[in-house]
Order: structure tokens, then sequence, then C-alpha cells
């Protein structure tokens, strides 16, 4: 059997109804900031629960724009994790400003006791990362943040629909951070991302900088960027978006399927699973035992596992400006030897689920 790690081609296999929206909007030209963005960015707020949502082109935009519109910039520096994807630092690194890292925790989010450590007089903002569809602990960042006067800047790209104590990933800080990349969660068939925020006034920042500036067609007030979702894939997003809580529910179920028949394995550790959490399952990561081989031999048997990721993205060479090397970040460090991650989206079959719970298990009896 094989159990492929891309959904893609069954979750728009029967979309005909798409293609006839598609088909009514092409005619309108309404191609830039068109009424269908408007619609999808409402119903985006709606679904986080924020008075505003930004449309733009990337869920690294959606990162890098909060942070211009809060007045950061060269000689500043932004903290978050050591255990994240390249667009988390990326887009501080755009801005101009520093990244400084916080060792995750087995979560695979910030350790927040480790976040007041990393502040000092050059700290202008938080990026909490909500990892692999967990959240970082908001309720013990936030007092720190609040503290110390600093802005916060939620990654939330891969916990669309997360929560804590019952309020979303991407309502806590100034902003909240999404991307819409095809293999998100919630996708459209490009690139594209989203901010939220309650602040009347960053939000009004936020769609000038997306925009040139402009305020209307012949004022321009502020450089900015020309970073706008488009109106087609809003379309897209439209199409899907009363789909988003099914999908995240899909997924919950799934991880839980998982998690009973693979956590029976002593050579398999399953990641806590906090109480007051909604876990939104991006990823389903465990911590394996001999994992290499592991790997080697779920793909021989046609699973597409992966791993999230094998080099920490503070070791990459790209940051080697920075002067870290490897054990600065010790949990960081273990992850990449340790975890694997398995498919565990919404189109599985309980079938394919099953192949792998008996592939690890088959692994594990023979040695």
């Amino acid at each position: 059997m094989k159990v492929r790690y891309s959904y893609l081609a069954q979750q728009f296999a029967d979309c005909e109804d798409l293609w006839q929206e598609l088909r009514a909007f092409v005619p309108t030209g309404d191609f830039t900031l068109g009424k269908p963005l408007r619609e999808f960015e409402r119903r985006f707020a709606d679904l986080i629960g924020t008075k505003h949502a930004i449309g733009v082109n990337s869920g690294t935009d959606a990162l890098k724009l909060p942070l211009k519109a809060l007045g950061l910039g060269p000689g500043d520096e932004v903290i978050t994790t050591a255990n994240t994807f390249v667009a988390t630092v990326g887009a501080i690194c755009e801005i101009g400003a520093k990244p400084v890292f916080v060792d995750c925790n087995d979560t695979f989010c910030m350790d927040v006791s480790l976040l007041e450590r990393a502040i000092t007089p050059r700290t202008k903002a938080i990026m909490p990362v909500h990892f692999t569809g967990y959240m970082t602990d908001m309720n013990a960042l936030m007092p720190i943040a609040q503290k110390h006067g600093l802005p916060i800047v939620e990654d939330a790209c891969q916990s669309i629909l997360g929560a804590i104590d019952g309020r979303k990933a991407g309502t806590w800080g100034n902003a909240g951070a999404f991307s819409l990349h095809p293999l998100k969660n919630l996708n459209v068939w490009s690139d594209g991302g989203v901010i939220t925020t309650n602040d009347d006034k960053l939000a009004e920042e936020l769609n000038l900088l997306r925009n040139h500036g402009l305020a209307g067609r012949d004022t321009v007030v502020r450089m900015g960027y020309n970073s706008r979702l488009d109106t087609l894939q809003a379309v897209v997003g439209n199409w899907l978006i009363p789909k988003a809580v099914d999908i995240s529910e899909a997924r919950i179920a799934n991880a839980a399927h998982y998690d009973k028949h693979l956590g029976a394995l002593k050579q398999i550790r399953i990641p806590p699973r906090i109480a007051n959490m909604r876990m939104v399952y991006h990823l389903y990561i465990v911590f394996a035992e001999d994992r290499d081989a592991l790997l080697k031999h779920c793909i021989d048997a046609g699973i597409e596992a992966k791993v999230h990721y094998p080099v920490p993205i503070y070791r990459q060479p790209a940051l080697d400006f920075l002067g870290h090397k490897e054990g600065d970040f010790t949990v960081t460090d273990r992850h990449t030897h340790e975890i694997i991650t398995f498919p565990c989206d919404q189109h599985l079959s309980q079938e394919e689920m099953d192949y792998v719970i008996e592939t690890v298990r088959s692994f594990y009896a023979k040695s």
C-alpha cells in the first residue's frame, strides 16, 4: 500500500461548483483587491474571531508586514523559537531585524520559561510560533510581554483553529499571521496569507503596506509592498472556508487514532496532549526510537513519512552570521534525532492509518 503525504489531488477532486464560481468570476475582471477578497477577509475574521483580517500574498508576508507596521527595523531584535520553518526567521531578517532564539519544549513550541532571559534593551517584539498545530503557552507568555511592553506577532501559520481555553490562535497578540500555502489546513491554489488583528489603527497600516502604501489611486502615503492576496485565490478560499472546522475535526480524530495505537508501543513516545489546548495537527509528530531506521522502513513500505526538520533553522548556513553552534538549543537538537511525521490529513482512510500503525509495529517487532 502507498500512503501519500500530499492530499491535494483528493481535496480538489470534486470541485465542479468551484470551477463554476471561477468561470463566473473571470469575466468580472475584478482581479485586484476585488469583492471576493473582501468577502474572504470578512469570513476569515469571523472564523478566527477578530475584527480584521487582511489578505496578503504569503504567510511570510503575513509575518513581515505586522513587524513593519509596528515600527521595527534594522538593529531591533525579535524573539522567536529555535524550532521553526525558515519563513518565521526570514520575515524578521527581511526588515533588517535580528532573530533571537529560545529553545522549544516537547510541544515543539517555545519554552516560555526561558523567554525572559532572552529579552535585551534591543528587543522590540516577540514572535511565538504555534508549530505543528500546537500553540505556544500564551497564558504564560502574555504577562511577560506586557511586563516589558513588547508587542506580539503570532506565527499561527500551522495552527488555524488551534486554541487555548477556547481562545483561538491569532487572537492573543497584536497581530496573528496565517498561511494559505497548498499544504496548510486551510489552503488555496498558490501562496497566500492572512493577518488578523483587533487593532483598527494597525489594520489601517497593514492595508496600506500590502498595497504599495496607496491611499486611493494617486496618493502614496508611505512606502509599502506589493503583497495583495490575489482575488482569484480568494474565490478558492471562499469555497473551502466552510469546510475549515470539519477539516480540523477530522485531523484531531485521526491523531487520536494514531495516539491510541502508536502510544501502545514502548518505542514510541507521544508528545504531551494539553488538556486546555485544541491542537489541530497540521503535522502529526511522535518521538521514535531508532528514528532513522524507522523512517527508511516506512518509506520502503510506501509511507511518505517525513522529518520536520532534520537540521534546525538556527544551524542553517544562511544564519551562520548569528554565531550559533550545535548544542545551543538542546531540546531543538534532540528533536532532530527523535521525531518522525506521519500523514494525518482529513482524506486519510482508516485502512491507510492502520497500515501506518502496523508498519511501525512490525518494524519494532523485528528489531
